[in-house]
C-alpha cells in the first residue's frame, strides 16, 4: 500500500470520528449544537477529501491498481502501455519542479505524464 493510500485512510478515519463526535456532542450535551455541527461539517469535508483525492498526473488504472508513482508523481517509467506515444508537450511540475513529458493515445485521446530525467 502506498503512502497516498495511508494518508487517505487516516483522513477517512479522522473525518469519521469527527462526524460521530459532532453527532454525540449535539445529542448528549446541551448547548453544543453549533460546535457539534462544526465538527460534522469539518469531518464531512475530510471524508470527501479522502474519497476524492488522487495523485496528480496519474491514470485511474494506475491509481486503482496501487502501482507506485513515478518521479514527479506521474506514471512509473517503463510501465506505460505502448499505445501511448510521446508528444512535443512538456511542462514543469510546480510541486516537484521536474520536467514532465505528455504521452498520448491518439485513438482515445487519453493522456499520461512521465517525468523526464
Amino acid at each position: 500500500m502506498g503512502a497516498s493510500a495511508v494518508v487517505r485512510g487516516i483522513l477517512f478515519v479522522v473525518g469519521a470520528l469527527m462526524v460521530v463526535g459532532g453527532f454525540a456532542a449535539m445529542t448528549l450535551t446541551a448547548g453544543m449544537t453549533w460546535p457539534g455541527l462544526w465538527l460534522i461539517l469539518q469531518g464531512g469535508f475530510l471524508l470527501v477529501v479522502a474519497v476524492l483525492e488522487r495523485n496528480r498526473y496519474r491514470s485511474g488504472a494506475a491509481e486503482a491498481a496501487s502501482e507506485p508513482t513515478g518521479p514527479g508523481g506521474g506514471e512509473t517509467p517503463g510501465q506505460v502501455e505502448p499505445r501511448f506515444r510521446p508528444t512535443n508537450e512538456v511542462f514543469v511540475d510546480p510541486t516537484t519542479e521536474r520536467r514532465m513529458r505528455v504521452l498520448l493515445d491518439s485513438r482515445t485521446g487519453e493522456r499520461r505524464y512521465v517525468a523526464e530525467d
